[in-house]
């Protein structure tokens, strides 16, 4: 495997969030009616919005390159989707559920910034400027997300999930 290229490495991680962006599309409104907040529930369904048009550019991206789109299955994705099931089930009508809920978006949030920052780096080196202009309105969503989700946990959901049941 030593002929391997950045570019082979850049069309693997673009496949690898381009299913874990799709996994999310799936999940949001999961999450959204589960969550017992209505600003945290809206955030979920602004996301939703949001992720359908990082699939568009992610699929943008792949034109440029002249692939065609085509996921690759994202096992972090995976497990923090995993987890927030979990969460769901086992916090179902706790305060905290909220709190977990956010917790999860915020690994998911996370792990897509770190990606959307690898590929446009990369872009970059490839010489790919499109792409890296399409990456990056992409990253600024995704990091608005993560200090938008921090905010209301700390303004309002870490605060309800100290409370007990009623």
């Amino acid at each position: 495997m030593a002929d391997k290229t950045l570019d082979d490495l850049f069309h693997e991680t673009l496949k690898d969030i381009y299913y874990a962006e799709r996994k999310i599309l799936k999940t949001l409104p999961k999450m959204a009616r589960a969550a017992q907040n209505p600003k945290l529930k809206a955030a979920f369904e602004k996301h939703k919005d949001e992720t359908e048009g990082q699939i568009e550019r992610l699929q943008q991206v792949f034109e440029l390159i002249g692939k065609r789109p085509r996921a690759k299955t994202c096992p972090a994705i995976d497990g923090i989707v995993e987890e927030g099931e979990e969460i769901m089930d086992e916090f179902k009508g706790s305060p905290a559920l909220d709190a977990g809920l956010l917790a999860v978006a915020q690994a998911v949030e996370h792990y897509e910034i770190s990606r959307y920052g690898t590929l446009g780096a990369w872009a970059k080196q490839l010489g790919h400027s499109e792409a890296v202009t399409l990456l990056g309105q992409t990253l600024q969503e995704e990091s608005k997300t993560d200090a938008d989700l921090s905010k209301l946990a700390e303004t309002a959901v870490n605060t309800a999930a100290q409370k007990k049941a009623a």
